[in-house]
């Protein structure tokens, strides 16, 4: 069972502000000049009979609309406010992607679990960095690059094992979809702590991987008993 304090903090967190989409080129050019993040440009959705497909064409695609639509895109990702601007200006419907490994790593977790973590985290006094909420019901933290590369380790000498915890760690070779990107049929990635100038120094592995595993461990205990 989750303490009172814990109750409060995850229902709190639970009702995320409704932020209204801003043009997707503005937040991309916003988070190469302020945060110094790369961004690269994804697929976008086409509107077919009424109905939204992603750009890729698959009409079974995972992700529609929020997913790199070329094989060298990480070449392609850039921190040039001009250079986003002219990427943005031939697709301006492109979704906002963010390359992991570089600027920052992520820790990529269940919605359910994110919360309670958060509202630990928030207990423990963790200097956070931004925390963004995707349509899928999966939270992302951002830390120091080369927390994804600890991780595993983390989690072992915590007592847990990495292959039962529903957390995965981005580093190198991997991206996030950034807000305001709208995954077609699913609704919009969302910040459930936006970039401020406050939390422009990310944390590393070590002060978010104890209270994400424990989260983890719980939600996972939790689905097993339902």
């Amino acid at each position: 069972m989750l303490s009172v304090e814990e109750t409060k903090g995850v229902t709190e967190a639970a009702h995320i502000p409704q932020q209204r989409g801003e043009p997707l080129l503005d937040n991309a050019v916003r988070y190469a000049e302020e945060r110094h993040w790369e961004v690269f440009p994804g697929t976008w959705l086409e509107t077919d009979g009424g109905l939204e497909r992603c750009s890729c064409g698959d009409e079974a695609c995972a992700a529609p609309g929020a997913h790199p639509f070329r094989p060298d895109w990480a070449a392609q990702a850039t921190g040039s406010p001009a250079a986003v601007r002219r990427l943005w200006g031939a697709h301006p419907g492109a979704s906002i992607l963010l390359p992991t490994g570089r600027t920052f790593d992520a820790f990529d977790v269940p919605e359910s679990a994110g919360f309670l973590a958060l509202a630990r985290m928030e207990r423990m006094d963790v200097a956070l960095g931004p925390v963004a909420c995707g349509p899928d019901r999966r939270m992302v933290f951002f830390a120091l690059p080369g927390a994804a590369a600890k991780a595993e380790g983390l989690i072992r000498g915590l007592g847990w094992s990495p292959a039962g915890l529903d957390l995965v760690a981005k580093g190198e070779g991997g991206y996030v979809v950034a807000p305001p990107t709208r995954v077609a049929g699913q609704g919009a990635v969302q910040w459930v702590r936006r970039p401020t100038h406050a939390n422009r120094w990310l944390p590393d592995a070590e002060e978010l991987i104890s209270p994400l595993a424990y989260a983890c461990g719980r939600d996972a205990a939790a689905a097993r008993t339902r």
